[in-house]
C-alpha cells in the first residue's frame, strides 16, 4: 500500500489505519467519527488529503486545455481564485469533479480525486496533444495536502501566518507563504466539509512539521484529527458529490444536479452537446436526497421503489448524519417520482423501508466571500 508521509504520525495519534484505493489512510482515531464530526462542525479538524491528485499547466494554451476539459468557464477565473467543476468525456458523463486554481494568467492547479489520478492524468494528456505549453505535469507524488476545516480554522491558521485571513475569500488561495516557520506552496479556501476552512499544499518533507504546528496552535479551539470516516459524513451532511457513489462515468452533471457548475455559453467544452440537451430538454432521472422514515441506513447500491412497487432508482450514499441525527441518503431517482415530500421505499437487506424525498443540501452554513 501507499503511504503519505504522515503515516507514522497517524498511527502515534491512534488512528485506525485502513486500505483506501491502496492508500494505507486513517478512518478515524480514538474518539471515532463521530466526534471527529462533530469537532468540525463545532470547532476545528485536521485531515491528511495527501492521497488526492494534482496536476499543473503553465504555457500559451493552459487556459484553452483546460476550458476543454471542464463544464465551468477557467477564463473568468482572476488570478489566485479557485473554482469546482466537473470534467467530462465527449458523451457528456463525468470523468471526474476537480478543482482548479489560477496562479497567473497562463498558469494553473488542478486537485483531482485520488480514485482516479491515472485514468485522469491519461485523459488530461490526450486532450492536450499539440497544444503549446511549458509544464504539464502531474506532480502527485511530490506533495502533501493538509485540510484544516470547521468555525475555528481561521482563528487556528491566523496565529500561524502574517497575512490576514480575514482578507481571503472563499474559494481564493495564497501562494508561496510560510505556516509558523514551514513553507507551503499554498493555502486556499476550500474544503470538502460544508465548513470554513483551508487546504495547505506543501512539499512532502514539510508535512510533518506542518500537521504538529497546525494541531498545536488548534489546541485551545478543541482541535481533533479526523480520519476518512468524518471526511465522508461531513461532505454527505453539505451534498457534496463522491466521485465513484454519486457521480461516475455513467452519470452526468445535469444528472446529478451540478447544473450551477456548467458554463453554457463557453463555446466549447467536452460533452457540451449532450448536456446542451439535457439542460433544455430535461433527463429521465436526478439525484434527490431523502430522509428515512422507517428504521434503516440506507447504503450506496440498495434499490428504491415507488409506493406502489415500481423501481425507481438507486442509492448512491447513505449514512446516519451526526449533526442532524437523522438517517439519510442519496439516489438517482426517476421522474416524476423525484419531487421533495413524496414517498420513496428502500430495499434495506430485503425488506422495504419508508423514507421521504427532501430538499438539499442537508446542510449549508454561509461561508466566507
Amino acid at each position: 500500500m501507499k503511504k503519505t508521509t504522515l503515516n507514522e504520525i497517524h498511527k502515534k495519534s491512534g488512528g485506525k489505519m485502513v486500505d483506501f484505493l491502496g492508500w494505507e489512510l486513517p478512518v478515524q482515531y480514538g474518539k471515532g467519527t463521530i466526534a471527529e464530526h462533530m469537532a468540525v462542525r463545532k470547532n476545528v479538524g485536521l485531515f491528511d488529503v495527501s492521497h488526492m491528485g494534482q496536476f499543473e499547466f503553465k504555457g500559451n494554451d493552459a487556459v484553452a486545455l483546460i476550458q476543454k476539459l471542464i463544464t465551468n468557464n477557467a477564463a473568468k477565473l482572476e488570478t489566485r481564485q479557485v473554482l469546482y467543476s466537473p470534467m467530462c468525456y465527449e458523451n457528456g458523463t463525468i470523468v471526474d469533479d476537480v478543482l482548479c486554481y489560477r496562479l497567473g494568467e497562463d498558469h494553473f492547479y488542478m486537485v483531482v480525486n485520488a480514485s482516479n489520478i491515472e485514468k485522469d492524468w491519461d485523459w488530461v494528456k490526450k486532450n492536450a496533444q499539440g497544444a503549446d505549453l511549458d509544464i504539464i505535469k502531474n506532480f502527485s507524488d511530490e506533495v502533501s495536502l493538509l485540510a484544516l476545516q470547521g468555525p475555528y480554522a481561521e482563528k487556528t491558521l491566523q496565529k500561524l501566518l502574517k497575512e490576514d485571513l480575514s482578507q481571503l475569500g472563499f474559494f481564493y488561495l495564497l501562494p508561496q507563504t510560510q505556516v509558523d516557520d514551514v513553507d507551503v506552496l499554498m493555502i486556499s479556501r476550500t474544503g470538502y466539509t460544508g465548513e470554513d476552512g483551508f487546504e495547505i499544499m506543501t512539499v512532502n518533507t514539510h508535512a510533518p512539521a506542518l500537521w504538529e504546528t497546525i494541531m498545536k496552535a488548534g489546541e485551545e479551539f478543541g482541535i481533533e484529527p479526523c480520519g476518512l470516516g468524518a471526511r465522508d459524513t461531513l461532505r454527505f451532511e453539505a451534498k457534496l458529490p463522491l466521485y465513484g457513489n454519486d457521480i461516475d462515468d455513467t452519470t452526468t452533471p445535469v444528472e446529478a444536479v451540478l447544473k450551477f457548475f456548467i458554463d453554457t455559453e463557453k463555446p466549447f467544452f467536452n460533452g457540451k452537446e449532450t448536456i446542451l440537451d439535457q439542460i433544455n430538454n430535461g433527463t429521465e432521472r436526478l439525484i434527490r436526497g431523502f430522509e428515512m422514515i422507517d428504521k434503516g441506513i440506507p447504503r450506496h447500491g440498495m434499490e428504491i421503489y415507488s409506493a406502489e412497487g415500481e423501481r425507481i432508482g438507486y442509492v448512491t450514499s447513505g449514512t446516519y448524519a451526526p449533526f442532524l441525527e437523522k438517517n439519510l441518503g442519496l439516489g438517482y431517482i426517476d421522474k416524476p417520482h423525484h419531487k421533495p415530500g413524496q414517498e420513496i421505499f428502500i430495499d434495506v437487506r430485503g425488506k422495504r423501508k419508508k423514507a421521504v424525498i427532501v430538499k438539499t443540501p442537508f446542510y449549508k452554513k454561509s461561508y466566507k466571500s
